[in-house]
């Protein structure tokens, strides 16, 4: 796709494609207004040298592909704990093309006026803001830049009285939804969040079977495979190298004790937000609370939170139906909804 051209006047809606983005820490998505819709995990590689581009044949690979050629590429998962690692240039290029190849994967055609409304972690929305921009301008026409929970509560249509809670790898962002469009004040930002878990249950697995190599692939694996909470499963198993021979383990008590230990954090800060809520309408937040991201499928944190929370009262905590598209169709729908004065011109 090529850059687009710029035309600051409006044009008939028909000509417009509408895209929803989130771009994440683990996975980033893209919906548009035309049905279709993509997503990738957010790695970025680059070929190290010239043998290995002659090897892999392509001057950028992304996300699994760019993670299976590891060895080959330089490797660029760019956004870490919420924001832009280290804020680099190669970083920095590699949002680029990842926004590049999602709405390149909405298919908006040469003629088409692209508005793109792009979800992030609420940390990247307040740091790094500019370079999101500066990534998006050479492909789109108009750019909204939100965070992740506002726009999966617009999408799933819990707009007031409601607290969405998005568990991604980067970072744990809350928002508490009061029937506006919600401010600073009205979010958190937690970085105890899927990384956390993959780096704690590294360390804990390399502690119990010094003579095992586990790598950091095989970890976030497992964990999407088999994260729970509570008593849900009997056995997590992975195959690895111990002493140079492939053993199969099984490392259920770890993953039930790394993810039990966010628990606490989650629920100190959920309490601290609607502690700070308009009181009359405190219990109707603690019936609306709803579970979003990849770290939403830990089996039994739903009931883990209400059973934490109890001395505060019932709880009815919900995890929504689709995580991986959740923030890229609440874009859409704000994309869709959103009135001129909320688009910045690119």
């Amino acid at each position: 796709m090529a850059a687009k051209s710029k035309n600051t006047k409006k044009k008939a809606s028909s000509n417009v494609l509408y895209i929803g983005m989130d771009l994440g820490t683990s996975r980033s998505a893209v919906v548009a207004s035309s049905g279709k819709r993509d997503w990738v995990h957010s790695y970025v590689g680059w070929p190290r040298d010239f043998v290995a581009r002659k090897h892999l044949g392509k001057d950028v690979l992304f996300g699994e592909e760019a993670l299976a050629n590891r060895l080959s590429v330089h490797l660029s998962r760019p956004l870490e704990q919420g924001v832009i690692r280290d804020g680099t240039v190669r970083d920095e290029d590699a949002v680029r093309e990842l926004v590049h190849y999602l709405i390149e994967a909405a298919a908006p055609g040469d003629s088409t006026e692209v508005y793109a409304a792009v979800g992030v972690p609420a940390e990247a929305l307040r740091v790094n803001k500019m370079a999101i921009r500066d990534a998006v301008k050479e492909y789109a026409d108009r750019l909204m830049v939100v965070s992740e929970p506002f726009a999966i509560a617009y999408g799933i249509g819990v707009l007031n009285n409601a607290l969405v809670i998005d568990i991604g790898a980067g970072t744990m962002d809350f928002c508490i939804m009061h029937g506006t469009m919600p401010t600073e004040d009205d979010q958190r930002t937690l970085t105890v969040a899927g990384d956390y878990i993959d780096r704690h249950l590294l360390d804990v697995l390399s502690e119990k079977y010094p003579n095992a190599r586990f790598s950091e692939p095989l970890i976030r694996q497992a964990k999407e495979q088999g994260a729970f909470v509570g008593s849900g499963k009997n056995r997590v198993k992975v195959k690895v190298p111990v002493d140079g021979v492939t053993t199969e383990l099984d490392i259920a008590p770890e993953m039930q004790r790394v993810c039990a230990s966010i628990v606490p954090v989650m629920t100190e800060a959920m309490m601290d937000l609607i502690s700070e809520y308009e009181p009359d309408f405190q219990d109707e937040v603690k019936q609306n609370i709803y579970l979003a991201g990849g770290g939403s499928q830990i089996h039994g944190l739903d009931k883990a939170l209400v059973d934490a929370l109890k001395d505060y009262g019932t709880l009815n905590v919900n995890v929504i139906d689709d995580p991986l598209y959740a923030g890229a169709e609440g874009a859409l729908a704000l994309a869709q909804d959103m009135p001129d004065e909320y688009w910045e011109d690119m």
